[in-house]
This record gives structure tokens, C-alpha cells and sequence, in this order.
């Protein structure tokens, strides 16, 4: 069955959102916080920290949104949670859910 448009459209947004949240804890973990405590400057930290708490709240809501709207399994959201824990992992997560859904 082919997606319609407000399903594409919701895929979408689940896949930019996921990206920048992915990269936003890339950023955090790879580049501001070896500055806090290598150089001990943590001013990265706190910005890096707010934007990546903000797009994490924001992919927790789509990734809901998606289970809902989409149909998608609660074990298919959990995984989706997990990986927005590991480093990458949303990366992974919206590579697979793509290459599943129409």
C-alpha cells in the first residue's frame, strides 16, 4: 500500500528531526564536552546541552506522533528511544525505519 501524503509527510519531518537530534548528542559528546574537560571551558557544553534537550524532547514527540499517526509497534518506538540514547543511534534508527516503510 502506497504512503499518502500526510504519512511521507510525517516521515519527513521524523527523518530531519532525528538527524539533527543525532547530531546535536555527536556534537555534545564529541566536541563540547573534550572542550570542558580538556580545555575546562564549558561554555559549549551549556549551549550544546540546551539545543540537544530541546530536539530530544522534539524527536520523543514525533517519535510518539509516528507510533500513533503511522501505525508504528510500541516495541518499533522503544527501539526508536533507545537509539536516540546511543551515539548515532538515531542515525541507524531512521536509515532502518526508511528502508522498511514505503
Amino acid at each position: 500500500m502506497a504512503a499518502t501524503g500526510h504519512e511521507l509527510q510525517m516521515l519527513t519531518w521524523f527523518r530531519w528531526i532525528a538527524r539533527a537530534e543525532g547530531a546535536s548528542l555527536l556534537a555534545l559528546m564529541g566536541i563540547a564536552m573534550p572542550i570542558k574537560y580538556g580545555l575546562g571551558e564549558p561554555l559549549l557544553v551549556e549551549w550544546f546541552g540546551w539545543i540537544h534537550g530541546v530536539l530530544f524532547l522534539l524527536y520523543v514527540a514525533v517519535l510518539g506522533l509516528c507510533m500513533v499517526q503511522l501505525g508504528w509497534t510500541p516495541a518499533r518506538a522503544a527501539l526508536g528511544f533507545v537509539a536516540s540514547l546511543l551515539p548515532g543511534g538515531t542515525f541507524v534508527f531512521e536509515y532502518k525505519v526508511l528502508a522498511d516503510d514505503p
